[in-house]
């Protein structure tokens, strides 16, 4: 039977230890906000001279041959969805989209100077090849790279703050002597660690507010969805991600191991969960590798929200992934969990 008494007393002396602890919970605000600022002064002049290309293979068998797939300097990206395809047209995230079916159309985007360039070199390849072609034009606002690399942003600061702010954390109680004498009362290993997810989940949510205002007034980035959507997609985030932390603290007894462990599960997803460049286009083992880790449909699901307007129904597979793995993982650390 959980006792929601002795819970609360951890919870009370987790936010005592977190709010004295005045360099933590500064670095927490202060380096996203940071990060955040510098990519919005690097990325503030021109647009890079990297064309983009997605390519619309369609379910046809009888498709269009271009010498223009030969263009050198131009990433060819294949697509399965055409309207999100068209969508990332509007957007300037891809400079143009060719249906390479029998009917041959492509759609660029008026306003947009690489999206011009390319066009000509399509106009180019006609010259050896004469083949159907429908243009179609689209229109949209470009989106900036802070808009973009914004959700990310704070999806990677909370990932570091669930892992280290609980994994580390325990590990230490554990090499104090802390939990051996709370192994002592009637407290359980159950209402230890769920103590330990909900003080974590507290903290984090004021923390990534105030993270999320800071960075608005300053470089003020895009929003344009549900902010309940939102709040939902990093709640359940943030506690997977903490409960992922607990795992690596159910036996660990000294700090320097924990590290170890926590950077070998941080940096991975960092660096492949789409923080900071889009997964399109990579290797089919990289992209089936960033599907296993939950920062990456965290990010996915925080930029679907906020740069493509979606609802909660939008993100529902998300959020119910992601609470899934939250009480397997809480479960799981329940059950291997040492006081000692």
């Amino acid at each position: 039977m959980i006792n929601v008494n002795r819970m609360m007393a951890v919870m009370r002396a987790r936010f005592r230890e977190f709010y004295r602890d005045t360099a933590s919970w500064s670095w927490n605000l202060v380096m996203p906000v940071l990060i955040i600022i510098g990519f919005a002064f690097i990325f503030s002049g021109e647009d890079e001279s990297l064309y983009k290309v997605a390519l619309y293979h369609g379910t046809q068998s009888d498709q269009v041959t271009l010498n223009f797939l030969d263009t050198r300097h131009v990433r060819f990206i294949d697509v399965d969805d055409l309207q999100t395809a068209i969508i990332k047209v509007q957007r300037h995230q891809f400079d143009m989209l060719i249906d390479l079916r029998e009917r041959g159309r492509y759609w660029v985007n008026e306003h947009s100077p690489n999206g011009y360039v390319v066009e000509q070199l399509l106009s180019a390849s006609f010259e050896t090849q004469v083949i159907p072609i429908q243009r179609e034009l689209v229109s949209g606002k470009d989106i900036r790279y802070v808009d973009w690399v914004m959700p990310g942003v704070l999806a990677m600061n909370m990932m570091f703050s669930c892992l280290w702010g609980v994994g580390w954390v325990v590990v230490r109680y554990r090499k104090n002597g802390v939990l051996r004498r709370l192994q002592a009362t009637p407290l359980t290993p159950f209402e230890f660690l769920s103590a330990q997810v909900i003080a974590r989940l507290i903290i984090i949510t004021v923390v990534t507010l105030m993270v999320y205002i800071g960075a608005d007034l300053i470089v003020d980035f895009t929003m344009r969805g549900s902010y309940l959507a939102l709040f939902l997609v990093f709640f359940t985030g943030a506690a997977c991600l903490t409960s992922m932390g607990l795992i690596v603290a159910t036996r660990l007894k000294t700090e320097e191991v924990a590290d170890g462990f926590l950077n070998l599960l941080s940096w991975p997803m960092m660096i492949l969960s789409g923080v900071w460049f889009s997964m399109e286009g990579t290797h089919p083992a990289a992209q089936f590798l960033s599907n296993l880790f939950p920062l990456t449909h965290l990010v996915e699901a925080a930029r679907r929200i906020m740069i493509d307007g979606v609802g909660i129904a939008g993100v529902a597979f998300e959020i119910g992934l992601l609470g899934g793995l939250t009480l397997l993982l809480l479960t799981i650390s329940a059950s291997l969990f040492r006081w000692s």
